[in-house]
């Protein structure tokens, strides 16, 4: 074979590499592509299924506190979170579809690389052995002048080549390595989507608990549940007057150098949908409902099964993880942390962590709830000075002896300072 023939044919040896696997698999990533294109049509119609259900949500609350109200509110946040179900399946989906259209081309990749490599080897192989012979000696050999001038044209269109396809490797690579770290991200919020989907599963047994126990303490009497809600309100305000007067007997001394400076994102936000209820502190209604004319903690609205967080890493000091019914705090969590602050999440409906736990920050530590005096489903959030805090025995109206957190009135601190 002449010289001018071997280096065509490397040429075309080189121009071929990788064509055929993009073509085979490009109708399986456009079948992919279409199936997540689908999912994103569902979720988005599901989402405003979710906006309408929440619509429906807030008119109820604005209506007076009925049984019929009561179980409408939890028919229709069971409805809502149906909805949110849904909404991560479908995102669910779509991860491991793209998951799946990365890993066929990481494929493709690493094939056009092993074919990019080969071709590159055996061009080089071949310039090795023409190399025996230099090439001034082939052309002056040559048979004709076109022949040598072919041979020349050939070698330099080869070089360009070569450089051309090692180019591309080099870019084929690049791209393999961002496509991997694509997986790993994408299946990295596979598992942020599964967690979501656990806790929401949770919320929703959580919401048919409350409902089947709303029906049988109340036999689906208006009067019984009216009932209900004016021992809480009652209970309310003797734990109120008695927390008061206990706190009012305690004294501290307050070191401002043992506890951080008030600022905003010292703390996090103990819920992910953040409306206040009730503030801090004396405000019109506190004085109202209150005995002490004002309010330990912020009060947000929750549905029962709302996932509550830790508002910073730290120990678990206590939990109360019984219930008595109309009864102080219901379930509670309370966390040390260490800057010297500790936080009291209350009227849960579950708790999710052991007496003595480390948490980290933003982790589930329970789910909302109406235990204890609670008119509503909602969270009361207490922020303490930590060394001042200790525990009392109370004793609830059905002489039920419960362990509540006790503090002197100014080792409580606003929590929107921390916020």
């Amino acid at each position: 074979m002449s010289l001018a023939r071997a280096y065509f044919f490397l040429l075309i040896a080189l121009s071929c590499v990788a064509v055929f696997p993009t073509f085979v698999r490009a109708q399986s990533a456009s079948d992919i592509q279409a199936q997540i294109d689908e999912n994103s049509r569902q979720i988005e119609a599901l989402q405003a299924e979710i906006a309408s259900f929440q619509k429906e949500l807030d008119a109820l609350g604005a209506k007076k506190n009925t049984l019929q109200s009561a179980i409408g509110s939890l028919t229709l946040s069971q409805k809502k979170l149906a909805s949110e179900i849904k909404v991560t399946q479908s995102k669910i989906a779509s991860a491991n579809l793209k998951i799946k259209e990365l890993t066929f081309s990481i494929g493709d990749k690493e094939e056009s690389i092993s074919e990019n490599q080969s071709a590159i080897a055996k061009a080089l192989r071949s310039i090795a052995e023409d190399e025996q012979i230099p090439l001034v000696a082939r052309l002056i050999s040559s048979d004709s002048l076109r022949e040598a001038w072919q041979t020349a044209d050939y070698a330099i269109q080869f070089n360009h080549a070569l450089a051309d396809d090692i180019r591309e490797l080099r870019t084929v690579r690049t791209e393999l390595a961002e496509n991997r770290d694509a997986v790993s991200a994408t299946k990295e919020s596979l598992v942020v989507l599964q967690n979501d989907l656990s806790l929401q599963k949770k919320s929703v047994e959580l919401q048919k608990s409350a409902q089947q126990k709303l029906l049988s303490d109340t036999k689906n009497q208006e009067s019984a549940y009216q009932k209900i809600v004016s021992d809480k309100r009652a209970e309310e305000a003797a734990f109120e007057a008695s927390l008061f007067e206990l706190e009012s007997r305690l004294q501290y001394v307050l070191d401002p150098n043992r506890i951080p400076p008030s600022g905003s994102g010292i703390l996090r936000w103990p819920l992910s949908d953040v409306f206040i209820t009730q503030q801090f502190g004396k405000t019109s209604s506190s004085q109202r409902l209150y005995a002490s004319g004002t309010h330990n903690g912020v009060d947000f609205r929750a549905r029962i099964g709302t996932p509550v967080r830790a508002a910073l890493s730290g120990t678990v000091m206590a939990i109360n993880q019984g219930s008595v019914r109309n009864c102080q705090y219901g379930k509670w969590v309370l966390i040390k942390h260490q800057n010297g602050l500790a936080t009291l999440y209350a009227h849960l409906s579950d708790i999710s962590v052991q007496n003595g736990a480390v948490v980290s920050t933003g982790q589930v530590i329970g789910f909302a709830g109406d235990t204890g005096y609670a008119i509503g489903p909602h969270l009361h959030f207490t922020v303490y000075i930590a060394e001042a805090v200790s525990f009392k025995q109370y004793s609830c109206w059905n002489k039920s002896f419960v362990t509540i957190p006790i503090a002197p009135i100014n080792a409580y601190l606003n929590p929107l300072s921390y916020l």
